[in-house]
């Protein structure tokens, strides 16, 4: 199963438009998982829920996470992050760090619908979070390119003995 080298993991971070999918617990213990845009600068993934946002209650009570990024295209990269959010900045404290959400914004629209955005949701406050990925646990996988084996598709230890990519991997 090939992993992304350093490189690959920062560059597929930094592409516009993916969208991370974060895995909170909720108060009677069941998950909840949201997809919502994020920022991945220096080392650590940045993101903001409004105040009303269910995935911001589960935070508050418990900051253990689980975030997936992937994409539907092969290689089919997808990076998993589990760990803990670290809250920066409570509600209220937005106009402290809103050129970050602004940055978070031009991820997804071009620079004037961003700033428009900010401008026609500046009234809704957020907090913002991040998660250090030195500080978490961090698997990444995606599929073998040209020159790679195809038995890498997957873990060794999903392939059963006696099977045709089981004795391949050997």
């Amino acid at each position: 199963m090939p992993i992304m080298t350093e490189s690959e993991k920062l560059n597929f971070l930094d592409e516009p438009g993916l969208l991370m999918r974060i895995g909170t617990v909720r108060e009677d213990g069941s998950p909840l998982v949201t997809p919502i845009w994020f920022l991945c600068e220096e080392g650590s993934v940045f993101f903001t829920p409004r105040a009303q946002s269910e995935w911001f209650s589960c935070l508050k009570r418990d900051p253990r996470i689980s975030l997936c990024i992937d994409e539907n295209e092969q290689p089919y990269r997808k990076i998993v992050v589990e760990g803990q959010a670290e809250l920066l900045y409570d509600l209220g404290e937005d106009d402290t760090w809103r050129d970050l959400y602004r940055r978070i914004a031009t991820r997804y629209t071009p620079p004037e619908a961003a700033e428009a955005y900010v401008q026609n949701t500046i009234d809704q406050v957020r907090a913002l979070y991040r998660v250090e990925m030195s500080q978490a646990n961090v698997r990444t996988w995606r599929m073998p390119v040209q020159g790679e084996s195809a038995t890498g598709i997957w873990h060794r230890r999903y392939y059963a003995e006696g099977t045709k990519f089981g004795d391949m991997s050997e």
